[in-house]
């Protein structure tokens, strides 16, 4: 392909600038480790122009109706879909992903962007029956104002492509904060934005020092409604951060995905589905399968097929038109797991295949797949983010259900089974926001996605979706 990669700048009232003081921040690509460009570094006076931008453009575009809203909407998604292939391109350069899972998310986007649209025009409010005579009580749905949204660099335009989509439907404003790991990608979602007509100041771009940007945001009057998906620990810090200043909030943090498969499931389904999820973005998502609690009669069965999938995984760049797992985004990713895998094989653990990087250039790393690990070990407590499947037995569906519910994470859960009765138990005690049984079933538009416990609370998906984005107001007269 001939694209090239761009240098990424701030967006601010509706134009493309360098950031105030000049200073850039370098971009690598992580299947090469060569820098293939930079992104611009804000500093206060940026951050400060942002906020009276966001100012203006809410203005705007609160007042504008909710019909054309949708209508610019579609445009963007339009004007998303015609980009496709470049935007892709951009996005398993700065992050690594396999070309045909970049541009499967760059649909997704259009997708959220499409629902979003049509969502934003059915914010109904509500007559409420008066007591007395004469009296009319409604409800109506306004914007809640300024949004300040924080995006990780696993899914750099569906993840952003969610919060942006939201806020423009509801008429609100939206600076949006992504990982400076994968700007190119949000800024293409961005200038799709802007090319469909987008009022200047509706949504703006910032890049630059991430406590300084949030600092800043969460506690600026002006802003009230802070969304943020990433990790645990900087969630219950921006969540504080929020709480002193009374901002409404949607965490959509780390996850544990614990996938229980009875002895009456069918296996071989069951595994080849789940490994193919589970070295999807070689490994860095959410809502990866991570523990695999496999009744004992069939554990062996269900292993012997999961290795058997994972070795048919091609490994490489994903501008490699064969590869199906790219590198890891980062090299802190290739310590960390290194560092997990390690301690788990000390507590006991069994090394089935992989567990080791690739080569001595890029973040490459063999899919890897433990057995018998015991609950000690900190892999079995701590997100490993990476393509690492543990398979672990048990005897009996409330030793499963124990060990899925033990840790302080509740995102995504997974459950394989024939039996209603069983889909029904684990459907009402698992403690999770999500659950798939017998597929994976998740992160649809339509669809809520969210966490419970450590992994967040709020939705990004579904009709709940835009309500984090409006205020009730009563009003009642007579």
């Amino acid at each position: 392909m001939s694209h090239t990669y761009p240098n990424v700048q701030l967006h601010i009232g509706g134009e493309w600038s360098s950031a105030s003081g000049g200073e850039t921040i370098p971009i690598l690509d992580p299947a090469t480790d060569e820098q293939i460009g930079t992104v611009a570094r804000a500093a206060r006076p940026d951050l400060e122009r942002a906020v009276e931008a966001a100012r203006q453009g809410l203005r705007t575009w609160s007042a504008t109706s909710a019909y054309d809203r949708s209508k610019l909407m579609h445009a963007a998604a339009a004007i998303l879909t015609e980009r496709a292939d470049r935007i892709a391109w951009i996005m398993t350069r700065e992050q690594g992903k396999p070309l045909a899972q970049s541009k499967a998310e760059v649909m997704g986007a259009v997708d959220s962007i499409l629902w979003f649209a049509e969502e934003g025009r059915r914010a109904y409010g509500q007559v409420i029956p008066p007591r007395s005579p004469g009296v009319t009580q409604m409800t109506v749905k306004l914007p809640v104002g300024i949004v300040a949204a924080f995006t990780p660099w696993n899914f750099p335009i569906v993840q952003a492509s969610r919060k942006v989509a939201a806020a423009v439907a509801t008429g609100c404003s939206i600076i949006l904060k992504p990982s400076e790991e994968t700007p190119a990608s949000a800024a293409a979602l961005v200038d799709c934005f802007h090319a469909a007509g987008l009022p200047g100041g509706v949504v703006n771009l910032l890049y630059g020092v991430p406590s300084e940007i949030s600092g800043y945001l969460v506690a600026h009057p002006a802003v009230r409604k802070i969304t943020f998906t990433g990790s645990t620990a900087v969630g219950r810090q921006l969540a504080a951060l929020a709480g002193l200043h009374m901002k409404r909030t949607t965490m959509e943090l780390g996850g544990h995905a614990p996938v229980i498969v009875a002895e009456d499931a069918d296996i071989d389904d069951a595994a080849a589905l789940m490994a193919g999820h589970k070295y999807r973005n070689a490994g860095q998502i959410c809502i990866a399968p991570t523990r695999f609690l496999v009744q004992a009669r069939v554990a062996d069965r269900f292993t012997e097929r999961f290795v058997a999938t994972a070795r048919g995984v091609t490994v490489g760049n994903g501008l490699d038109t064969t590869t199906t797992m790219g590198p890891l985004a980062n090299k802190r990713r290739i310590s960390a797991l290194e560092e997990l895998l390690a301690n788990a094989l000390e507590e006991g653990g069994k090394l089935l295949m992989g567990g080791r990087r690739i080569g001595n250039k890029g973040n490459f790393f063999e899919p890897t797949v433990l057995t018998d690990v015991p609950v000690t070990a900190r892999i079995m407590n701590e997100e490993p983010f990476g393509p690492v499947a543990i398979v672990n037995r048990f005897d009996h569906l409330d030793d499963a259900i124990a060990e899925a519910n033990r840790l302080p994470y509740g995102l995504a859960a997974y459950a394989f089974t024939r039996s209603d009765r069983t889909a029904t138990r684990l459907g009402l005690e698992v403690e999770t926001g999500m659950l798939g049984i017998n597929h994976h079933g998740l992160a649809l538009p339509e669809t809520p996605f969210g966490g419970v416990k450590d992994s967040g609370y709020g939705t990004e998906g579904g009709s709940q979706a835009i309500e984090a984005y409006l205020e009730t107001r009563f009003i009642t007269r007579c």
